[in-house]
């Protein structure tokens, strides 16, 4: 008998974690929650838009995600959100409109997966990452977009050359 109570335990676990959203991982929030971290701790936001038969999904999460030096990288640095971009039961706000996951990714306009959505401070989107991408590539696109080159027109071409100084201070 208590092998049997045993099981109904361990079953009702395993239920609970499905139920709870167990697709984010360790690290990761599910989108109304991370957004909200986000704000309070005023970090940038990286979103990943996944879907259950992406291969190249399940790579990313098990080669580059679970690298760590990008891990730490990240967890030092982003609030990290998952996506399931396929699921309709689901509802979340971004910027005042409310959206299931699905239409979240039309919103985002992905097209492919994996995407990689970058949010800045203020939680606007800078820039969406089509692909699967290594871990050293993408350290370095993490060190980009935390080091704000955009914002001082520096393409992430001049960011692997020449790191994130500002050119027009050096033609000053």
């Amino acid at each position: 008998m208590p092998n049997k109570i045993f099981k109904t335990f361990l079953l009702f676990f395993v239920t609970l974690s499905f139920a709870m959203g167990s697709d984010a991982g360790e690290g990761w929030y599910e989108f109304d929650q991370g957004i909200s971290v986000a704000a309070e701790e005023s970090k940038p936001v990286l979103i990943d838009f996944y879907t259950e038969w992406c291969h190249w999904c399940k790579v990313l999460d098990e080669k580059t995600f679970a690298d760590e030096t990008v891990k730490d990288y990240m967890d030092e640095n982003f609030i990290r959100i998952k996506v399931h971009a396929e699921e309709t039961d689901d509802e979340q706000t971004y910027l005042g409109k409310t959206y299931n996951s699905a239409e979240l990714a039309g919103a985002f306009r992905v097209t492919g997966y994996p995407a990689l959505a970058f949010l800045d401070k203020d939680q606007n989107l800078v820039t969406l990452v089509p692909g699967f991408l290594p871990p050293d590539k993408f350290i370095n696109v993490l060190k980009y977009m935390k080091e704000e080159c955009y914002t001082k027109e520096i393409s992430f071409e001049e960011y692997i050359e020449n790191g994130c100084e500002d050119s027009t201070e050096n033609n000053s």
